[in-house]
């Protein structure tokens, strides 16, 4: 197994400064720089690691305290942090959980680097929010391993997150105090749920969908109840009308006499 070697010819620079280069996540198809903050109160170990990073074309700031560590974490927003958990001023568990509970910062991948090899020393690792766990000594060529998965595993929960969302507001309809989701066929009304039939929410919702336009009696009637070519009166038309303009408080449905109806966007 290889492990970590020092470069004696290597002198250790100042820990707030950046190293900038590029990143190739290959196995998940994006061109990117992460950058990471290195926090381990070794000297040796803290040049050897930032060096092997930055030869893997990672941006790198480093710290050997927990003040410094979190000074540069609150100023660079690293994409991951590299933590010691033995530290001269503190426990790295501590800063792990600090940095889980506060979200104004974007959250890093954490990799926990330690001397501590009990295995409820990993259980408590891991517990207070790492996403990866390792004893030292280490190969370095396994760290760089780990740490590209957990920065490949974020970047795909992120995307993820962000499909699912854009797929959850388009299934969404606001307009005003009103919302539908168009998924579940439920509505509310300042923030209290509507009782709507099948049949009242589809008006809604089509009524919703045409905000601000005059709509024939002919078209609703086609677009919500004939959809089998079944003839519709009317009339079922302007008491399922009365009854939702009822449950939205006599709000939003305009009646255009004449014609039909209209849904009246307020701000």
């Amino acid at each position: 197994m290889f492990l970590l070697r020092y470069r004696p010819d290597l002198r250790l620079r100042k820990a707030d400064s950046v190293r900038t280069m590029g990143i190739k996540y290959g196995e998940y198809g994006m061109m990117e720089t992460a950058k990471i903050l290195v926090i381990e109160d070794d000297e040796g170990l803290n040049r050897g690691i930032s060096f092997a990073l930055e030869q893997e074309g990672y941006m790198v700031v480093s710290a050997r305290t927990m003040q410094e560590g979190n000074a540069l974490y609150k100023k660079e927003q690293p994409d991951a942090v590299i933590l010691d958990l033995n530290l001269p001023d503190g426990d790295g568990l501590e800063f792990c959980k600090r940095i889980r509970r506060f979200s104004e910062l974007r959250e890093p991948a954490i990799l926990m680097l330690t001397a501590r090899d009990m295995e409820t020393d990993e259980i408590m690792g891991l517990s207070s929010g790492a996403d990866d766990y390792m004893v030292k000594p280490f190969s370095v060529a396994v760290m760089k391993i780990r740490l590209r998965n957990i920065l490949g595993r974020r970047v795909m929960n992120a995307a993820a997150d962000v499909k699912d969302s854009d797929a959850g507001a388009e299934d969404m309809l606001v307009s005003g105090d009103v919302i539908i989701d168009r998924k579940t066929f439920r509505a509310s009304l300042a923030g209290q749920e509507l009782d709507l039939s099948m049949t009242e929410f589809r008006l809604l919702q089509y009524l919703m969908e045409n905000k601000n336009q005059a709509l024939l009696k002919e078209q609703i009637l086609q677009r919500v109840w004939d959809v089998d070519g079944n003839y519709v009166e009317e009339n079922t038309l302007s008491v399922n009308i009365s009854r939702l303009r009822k449950k939205l408080g006599g709000s939003y449905i305009r009646t255009i006499q004449g014609i039909g109806y209209l849904w009246e966007e307020r701000d």
